[in-house]
């Protein structure tokens, strides 16, 4: 039995459970509002039941359980989506008067024993043990001291330690064993029992230093300094509202629960909300933390029943985004109008007043509705070119530059000329590099990636390949050096069918970038069919395009003079600001495929479609950007920083999304694809949306 609010770590515990034959159940944990004058009996907390999970009727016992059947009830001290703190008189009602807890339920008979999963309220309020006689105890030194990672402790009572029972062992485990019999013999002692092989001793050398730490401070004091500053921050926000009177922020754990338990601990979960009601997802409050230098967690924390407890998710919600193709970690933070998950903002014994101060007023500054502003919303150019009139009006932009990027994140190239194809700009995006585990290589993960320079010569028919960590230069035919097999990649929501290259090509690549890798080329694409039942648009590429290995569309177009205007704002920012470095991007900094000049900055945001020379171009809307335009290759480094995507930040912002150049698709309406050729310096004719 376990709490709703528990970790994805405490409910992995149910499979062992639930894998021979045992039941498992959550319940919601309730105090009455009398609880505190009910001169310490349990009498006041509830238990309400979920149904029960069973998976098979293996080792189930026919009669009633009696107090030789073992039941474990886990609970966490401090809830990490909300920072509620549950009330540890938990372990004696449920050691001791489980019956009436559990309303004479069946389960209430047999010996019921408690694991508190401490390992987030261990860093600020750990448990009181001679108060509180739990029989196991979670803690991570990672969430206590903030290293080292990985190492954590499962603290047992001694006559509880005899129920263990452990199968696998290993070296150091056992204190005699036989290879060709069935005979071993364990260690006596329990802690002796569990470790298999070396122990980090490293790693727990540096424990003592961090208790060293936490002595000198207190925990005491440790626990008041953190809950002043959560108090300060939760007080604020909950005080926050738009021009317009409605709040900003939505606070969960605070005043959101009937239950009265321990009061909150050192951590703020929240949402925010638009002048309007929609939210503001939480992606976009993570990426725009991250450019002001505050790191915030968000989603779901991996405590998925505090998760749709506090935002309310049923389960037809939760099997919806699913099937929608919503997972954890991805972008997908508004779904049907209901975010999917929180914002979290977490404070340690290092933490400062001034950390706090900051964060308020970063949400302030970036989600704040005030006369002068409007956060969230598109501050953008009004679109000025007007549609071409024969003979009437100034000269129409130009086609600048033609840019083709044949392995996806690395550098590519420019030409005056350059073919068509039913996927784009001829072999645009046709290879990429995957890891030996199966991740695709982006600059993003690997920024050395950007040394790799890319040339066609399509008379040759050869794609030149070069990297500073390679002294030759790698030639690979387009029609000749094809793979020694084939194979599939998904790229959420494609499927392509790649080819695979021989061991050479992919040792040179793997030199190229630090790390194995194998390069494979597209040679078809599948696209899932959309499983989104209400049809979320956000979800869903463009399924009945042909594309290679890009992320949105075929084709990224950028304007000269936005690039221009950009520069101007990013001087602009370094005069009001003398610390700063000037920082000047190029077009190339975007990886636009086309580059147009001779128009007003901003002016292709109203573009409908567009007509280059004789070819017709679909607008598919502004290009959502990331950290990765932060790259920039300096004096044969990579550098990374906040610009230009913080300045972008400030006015190119609309509803979740930093939008720079347009997402363009071919109009093969005619089907003439095959014949079509785009020149620097044909006219671009648009039409207004």
């Amino acid at each position: 039995m376990y709490s709703m609010e528990n970790h994805n770590s405490v409910l992995g515990i149910r499979e062992y459970a639930l894998n021979q034959g045992a039941a498992a159940l959550a319940v919601d944990v309730e105090e009455t509002a009398d609880y505190r004058n009910s001169r310490g009996t349990n009498s006041a907390i509830r238990l309400f039941r979920h149904h029960e999970l069973r998976r098979s009727e293996r080792g189930l016992s026919k009669e009633d359980p009696t107090g030789n059947v073992y039941n474990l009830f886990a609970f966490p001290s401090e809830c990490n989506f909300s920072g509620t703190r549950f009330n540890l008189d938990l372990v004696k009602l449920i050691k001791e008067d489980s019956h009436n807890a559990l309303e004479g339920s069946t389960y209430s008979r047999g010996c019921w024993m408690v694991l508190i999963d401490a390992a987030k309220g261990g860093a600020t309020e750990p448990p009181d043990l001679s108060k509180h006689k739990a029989d196991f105890v979670v803690i991570s030194f990672y969430k206590i001291f903030g290293y080292p990672t990985g190492l954590g402790a499962l603290i047992v009572r001694n006559e509880t330690a005899k129920l263990l029972k452990k199968t696998y062992f290993s070296g150091g485990t056992v204190a005699a064993s036989v290879a060709d019999s069935d005979f071993v013999k364990r260690r006596a002692g329990v802690e002796e029992i569990f470790e298999d092989g070396t122990i980090s001793y490293l790693s727990i050398a540096s424990i003592l230093h961090g208790f060293r730490i936490l002595n000198t401070l207190t925990m005491s004091a440790i626990s008041r300094h953190t809950t002043s500053l959560a108090t300060f921050v939760r007080k604020t926000l909950s005080a926050m509202k738009h021009e317009n009177g409605t709040h900003v922020c939505t606070l969960y754990g605070a005043n959101s629960s009937k239950v009265l338990f321990e009061g909150m601990g050192p951590i703020v979960s929240f949402n925010l909300r638009r002048p309007d009601g929609s939210w503001f997802g939480y992606r976009e409050v993570e990426k725009l933390a991250s450019l002001a230098g505050i790191q915030l967690r968000t989603g779901c924390f991996c405590n998925p029943g505090a998760c749709a407890k506090y935002l309310g998710l049923s389960h037809s919600d939760l099997l919806s985004n699913f099937e929608a193709g919503h997972v954890c970690w991805d972008d997908h933070d508004v779904l049907c109008g209901k975010p999917t998950g929180a914002v979290r903002a977490s404070f340690g014994y290092m933490s400062t007043f001034e950390d706090a101060s900051n964060f308020v007023n970063f949400i302030k500054a970036s989600f704040v509705s005030l006369p002068s502003r409007t956060p969230g919303v598109n501050t953008l150019r009004g679109t000025t070119i007007s549609p071409a009139i024969e003979g009437i009006g100034r000269a129409n932009p130009r086609l600048k530059s033609i840019s083709i990027y044949p392995i996806k994140s690395c550098l590519g190239f420019s030409v005056s000329s350059w073919p068509l194809a039913t996927t784009g700009l001829l072999h645009d995006r046709e290879w990429l590099l995957r890891s030996t585990s199966g991740e695709i290589l982006t600059q993003k993960k690997v920024p050395d990636m950007c040394h790799i320079t890319t040339l066609i010569d399509l008379d040759l028919g050869i794609l030149f390949v070069e990297s500073p960590r390679c002294k030759e230069k790698l030639q690979i035919k387009l029609k000749s050096d094809f793979p020694v097999g084939k194979d599939e990649v998904n790229i959420h929501p494609q499927r392509y069918e790649v080819e695979v290259y021989h061991d050479e090509i992919d040792s040179w690549f793997s030199d190229a970038v630090g790390r194995p890798c194998t390069l494979l080329r597209c040679s078809g694409q599948q696209g899932y069919a959309c499983s989104n039942r209400n049809r979320i648009s956000r979800l869903c590429r463009d399924l009945e395009t042909k594309m290679n290995f890009v992320n949105e569309a075929q084709f990224l177009l950028v304007s000269e003079e936005s690039v221009n205007d950009l520069n101007a704002r990013l001087r602009s920012n370094v005069q009001h600001h003398f610390d700063g470095e000037l920082i000047q991007v190029s077009t190339s900094r975007f990886r636009p495929n086309l580059v147009v000049c001779g128009g007003e900055a901003y002016a292709e945001d109203g573009w409908r479609s567009l007509r280059i020379g004789k070819t017709e171009f679909i607008s598919l809307g502004g290009c959502n950007r990331c950290q990765m335009i932060n790259l920039s290759l300096q004096g044969g480094k990579v550098q990374r920083s906040n610009e230009p995507l913080a300045t972008l930040a400030e006015y190119r912002r609309t509803k979740g999304k930093i939008t720079f150049g347009i997402l363009l698709r071919h109009d093969d309406s005619t089907g003439k694809h095959s014949d079509a050729w785009l020149h620097v310096g044909e006219e671009i004719r648009a039409s207004l949306a």
